[in-house]
């Protein structure tokens, strides 16, 4: 079968999740409202700069957009019993896996892109020649990471899934220098803040808005580049391997 048919069949998985996941309750919880109080938790008695505050709202949004979907696909596929039908079809499941990451991506640019506009508007003054590859690399390395977080357990309840990832993404979140920069925290704290994605994004969105970064901004893409491939390869190799106890 041909990579172009295998990229077709992707492209109504990705239709397939728009239509059904986007405005499931979990998604549009953790996806849509929950950054948005977060950023008001940030907000409430700090006195930042607009831009330090763009900085903290767009990695929030990209993150927890991009990364709401995605764990919660398989484990509601698996109970419907229509991801066995999915697999049994003439359709790899690297390109289910495929597909089901273009719909976390698709939906984390959707919304980010309408914040970021909004934010702009408001007269940030934004470096777009390094603000759109940022965002888009983070996008697609948090999409790859929603396809490792739904690999294990295999399982085909959701709320198990969610449940770990959402103790995964917390996790990242507090130690990704959105809330205290990195320059700040002691040395312990930025070596392990060097294993999160979410880190080299805030890092390169704060060189857009013109705030000197931590890590040279060369690294940020490259790091974020490194990040995708290897959430999606061990993603897929997790998930082929687990494939028959999702079943059992």
């Amino acid at each position: 079968m041909s990579n172009f048919s295998q990229l077709s069949r992707s492209l109504a998985i990705v239709k397939k999740d728009m239509l059904i996941f986007y405005l499931k309750g979990p998604v549009v919880i953790m996806g849509l409202l929950f950054p948005l109080f977060m950023f008001g938790a940030f907000l409430i008695g700090r006195n930042l700069t607009h831009e330090y505050l763009f900085v903290a709202l767009i990695s929030m949004t990209a993150f927890f957009t991009s990364t709401a979907v995605g764990p919660t696909i398989i484990p509601w596929e698996a109970r419907s019993k229509t991801f066995e039908r999915l697999i049994s079809s003439p359709i790899s499941i690297t390109t289910v896996l495929f597909g089901d990451m273009q719909a976390s991506l698709y939906f984390g640019l959707i919304i980010t892109s309408i914040i970021s506009l909004i934010a702009i508007f408001l007269h940030i003054s934004v470096n777009l020649f390094i603000f759109i590859p940022a965002i888009i690399l983070a996008l697609l390395t948090f999409a790859a990471m929603t396809i490792l977080m739904s690999s294990y357990p295999p399982t085909d309840i959701p709320a198990d899934v969610m449940m770990l990832s959402s103790l995964v993404k917390f996790t990242l979140l507090f130690i990704s220098g959105i809330f205290i920069p990195l320059e700040n925290l002691p040395w312990y704290a930025r070596a392990v803040s060097a294993i999160s994605p979410l880190t080299y994004l805030v890092d390169s969105l704060r060189y857009s808005v013109n705030i000197p970064g931590y890590f040279p901004l060369w690294l940020d893409f490259l790091m974020l580049f490194i990040f995708t491939l290897i959430f999606f390869i061990s993603g897929v190799a997790i998930h082929k391997r687990v494939l028959e106890k999702r079943f059992t």
